[in-house]
């Protein structure tokens, strides 16, 4: 098998649609309509990644969520037919790896869950991003700068992570803004300009003086860490 799965999913018949569909690409999927069993089997057996929904009978997904990441770095992808954009910003803080909105296909799904695996195997012996830099983004969801955790209000967090994950890459301002959900597009550039500002205070640099975020005049910004 490529991988085993523990899926907390109370509609069955979805999750029977999905556990015969992957088993087709040799993944395995344990699921649990119980989510209290599920937290148990969480606690006693090894998987590789964890598919939860949120709207589940007795417990929110979201604590289950921050329970689980409080114990565990298992890989987390949320499925979950709650679109509320603040759902998956707080399920993204609390630790999970991605959120998929129902509907989807189960392809979608299964790529989905290559692609975190991809970058859960990646992160499980180095930091993302490159080995000897001061700011590296840890496999737990911290930014770490020059080894201690860096404190970030949620969109500085978001602005920062993603100009790690592109280190040495100009990246537009349109694009950063399009990935920072805190933002929008239609978000006036100056509050980019702001988080911009704040980071890099808590970097020990400013506009003048540009260190790690060098800015490209007409463009947007280049994250050299």
């Amino acid at each position: 098998m490529i991988a085993n799965i523990i899926m907390i999913e109370d509609d069955m018949e979805l999750a029977q649609i999905l556990t015969d569909f992957l088993k087709k690409y040799n993944v395995s999927v344990e699921n649990y309509d119980d989510p209290y069993l599920g937290i148990s089997a969480l606690s006693i057996k090894k998987y590789d990644l964890l598919i939860l929904d949120l709207s589940l009978p007795g417990i929110d997904g979201l604590e289950i969520c921050k329970e689980v990441r409080t114990k565990s770095n298992i890989p987390i992808i949320i499925s979950s037919a709650r679109s509320d954009l603040e759902d998956k910003i707080i399920g993204l803080e609390l630790g999970a790896d991605d959120y998929l909105p129902k509907p989807y296909e189960p392809k979608e799904l299964y790529a989905r869950i290559m692609s975190v695996l991809r970058r859960f195997k990646r992160g499980s012996t180095t930091m993302v991003g490159e080995k000897d830099t001061d700011l590296k983004l840890s496999s737990s969801g911290f930014i770490l700068f020059h080894k201690k955790e860096l404190s970030l209000t949620r969109a500085e967090f978001e602005v920062l992570s993603y100009m790690i994950k592109k280190n040495n890459c100009v990246i537009p301002r349109s694009e950063l803004i399009g990935n920072t959900p805190s933002l929008n597009s239609e978000s006036d550039s100056r509050s980019l300009d702001v988080l911009i500002s704040r980071i890099r205070t808590k970097l020990g640099e400013n506009s003048k003086e540009q260190k790690y975020i060098i800015s490209i005049r007409g463009v947007g910004y280049r994250l050299q860490s």
